[in-house]
Parts: structure tokens; sequence; C-alpha cells
């Protein structure tokens, strides 16, 4: 027996396990994957850490979660600086005055908000979907060429029928500065992600190849409480239907190049080029091995079997949601946590946070 046991094994599982150690518990964790960690695993190969899952750079503005994961693993000190590509054309990201000159010649940030400001008087009242609400933030030549069939590639959706908060966080800079974030701490771990994974899991017993929902029966009575961090539709056997998700399919090569496309991360905006971005791992570390590896990233729909990356928070889907959190809640000895579990998307910082709060509900 144990105090708890953890169904999944990504940063909510790792951290939390890790936790409930730290305080004198004992857990197990099971895996449905064959490894740890789940979309912050790193394979290995010729020393470069590639990231199987896309791309994950760790960011936040909170101290304390800096302090939390720098205790386990070095940072180094990567800054996310990404680049569009539209037909050939090199844009900076995120949107700031490197963009705009690019666009209009603009030198000084006068000039770029006047043309910026004109162009998102085409939106009248408040924004009714991603379209009207990009427009109203960037204007009409951003949206066309480093948003819209972005957007629609990566969610297989007309814009016009995508909600609008998805993007009402549209970084815009009038300055020089192509750090994509604004957080205060950024980087990634010295030695790749898995160093963070297995530092949280010293010493936790962990089975791999378990899908929880499967061998339920054999599990469920392993510890008098159960945090669950999978699909909460899975959990109740699709019974209320299937939440959406969209999904990734990954294509990677090996380059007999120092260096292939000069940035990490590189998003292609138009629809010419099937996939969304491709991602350069060395460059996540100052990689100066000879050879290079670069991964393509395909936006797929998500089909039942297939990983689960981004909920379509569109109204029929989070009202769906609502009801299995209705019946989430009913569980007695059973938490629901995470991404999956909750139907949200959550930065690495937001999963940190919302399990050290969770450990002083619990422990």
């Amino acid at each position: 027996m144990y105090d708890y046991l953890i169904v999944g094994s990504g940063l909510f599982g790792c951290v939390l396990a890790h936790e409930i150690k730290k305080h004198g518990k004992s857990c197990l964790i099971i895996e449905r994957r064959n490894h740890v960690g789940g979309n912050l695993y790193c394979e290995e190969k010729e020393g470069i850490h590639i990231h199987k899952y896309g791309a994950h750079i760790f960011h936040t503005s909170n101290k304390i979660v800096w302090n939390y994961v720098n205790q386990f693993v070095e940072f180094n000190n990567y800054i996310n600086s990404p680049v569009a590509n539209y037909k050939g054309e090199l844009y900076n990201l995120p949107f700031n005055m490197n963009t705009f000159y690019k666009l209009w010649g603009n030198v000084t940030p006068k000039e770029a908000e006047k043309k910026i400001n004109a162009q998102r008087t085409v939106i009248h009242g408040e924004p009714k979907n991603l379209e009207e609400q990009a427009i109203s933030l960037v204007g009409t030549d951003i949206y066309m060429k480093l948003i819209k069939e972005y957007t629609e590639k990566q969610w297989g959706r007309s814009c016009k029928e995508l909600p609008a908060f998805i993007i009402k966080r549209l970084p815009v800079r009038y300055t020089f500065d192509n750090n994509y974030f604004n957080d205060r701490y950024q980087g990634i771990p010295v030695g790749g992600y898995n160093k963070l994974i297995y530092a949280l899991l010293d010493g936790i017993e962990v089975h791999t190849g378990v899908d929880y929902n499967i061998y339920r029966n054999e599990y469920k009575n392993m510890a008098p409480m159960i945090i669950y961090t999978g699909p909460i539709d899975s959990y109740y056997n699709y019974q209320l239907g299937n939440l959406e998700y969209r999904s990734l399919a990954f294509k990677t090569e090996r380059f007999e190049e120092v260096n292939h496309q000069g940035v990490a991360v590189m998003n292609y905006t138009a629809w010419d080029v099937p996939y969304t971005r491709s991602i350069e791992h060395k460059h996540f570390e100052f990689g100066k091995q000879p050879v290079t590896y670069v991964t393509k990233e395909y936006s797929t729909e998500w089909v039942p079997g297939e990983e689960a990356y981004y909920p379509v928070n569109d109204m029929k889907n989070s009202q769906l949601y609502a009801r299995y959190r209705t019946l989430a809640e009913k569980e007695r000895n059973v938490l629901f946590g995470g991404r999956l579990a909750e139907y949200t998307y959550y930065d690495m910082d937001e999963v940190i946070e919302q399990v050290l709060s969770l450990v002083n509900k619990i422990l």
C-alpha cells in the first residue's frame, strides 16, 4: 500500500511525487508511455537533446518557481527568439520594431504605432472571433502574413470559427526586442529536461507502460488517494462523449551540418509549407556538434489513441468538459490535475504553481 497513487509522470505528477516524498509520505507513479517525463521527455542523439514532443522553453516571472526548478538542475540563458517564415520572407517574433521595419520600413515606434492603429480601426465593437481579435490587436498586414494561415494550420479551422480569447495575449512591442517572453526568468535545463525529471523522481517508484484506464482494477486499491493527470473523458470511458483536441506529428531529420536554420524555432506562416514550424534542437543548448537534428512539426486533428496536445476550448467542448468536471467533483478519493485532466493548456511554471498549491491542501 502507498499513501498516494499518481497517474501520469508528466511535470505535474513528477513535482507532486517529489513533494509527497519530501513530506514523508509514500507514492507510486504509473505511466502509460514507456518513459517518464510526459511531453518534456528528450531523446539524446550525438550529444543533442531532441525535444521529442515539441519545443519546451521554461519561462516564469515567479521567483519561487524559478528557485524551485533550479534546485534540481542548472538552467542556461537561452532566450526564445523565433523567426517567422512567410513564403521565404523572414520576420522577427514577437511583433516588434524589427518586424515593423521589415514590413513597412518604419524606423520609429511612433510610425509603427500609427500604421497599426490605422489598420485596427476596421474592427468595430467587441471582436467576435479570432480573426477580428487579431486585427484589433495588430492590424490587417500582420494578421494576413504572420497569423492567419499559421493559426489555421495549427487549429485546422478558419480563424473566423475560432474564439477570440485564443490570442488575447498576443505580444506587440514598440522596441527592437526579439525576446518572445516578457518573463523575468527563462532558460533550458543544462543537459536537457530529462535531468530535471530524473531529479524530481529520485527515490520514487514508477511503473511505465501501464494505462490506468485499462488496469484500473489492479491499481485503484493500492492507495487511499489517487491523483489522476490523464484525459478526464478517458477516465470516464467517454460516457458523455469525446472532448476534442489538436494533435501533433513530428518528422526529425539529421543533417551533416553544424548549423541548418540559424535559430531554434522557425514558424512557417503560409499554407505553402504544410508544417507549422521547424525546431533545430541544438540551439536550445548552444550546441557545437558537427551534425544537427531538425524536427518539422505538423498540426493534426486528434483521434482517440493519438497523443492529445491542445484542447479545443470552444463553447461545445467547454460545456462538455463542465459536465465531466461535475462527475469529477463527486469522486471521494480521486483528484484531477494537469492539462489533460482539466482540459486546459498550462505553461510549465503554471503547472508547478498548481502542484505546490495542491500540496498545501493535501499534505
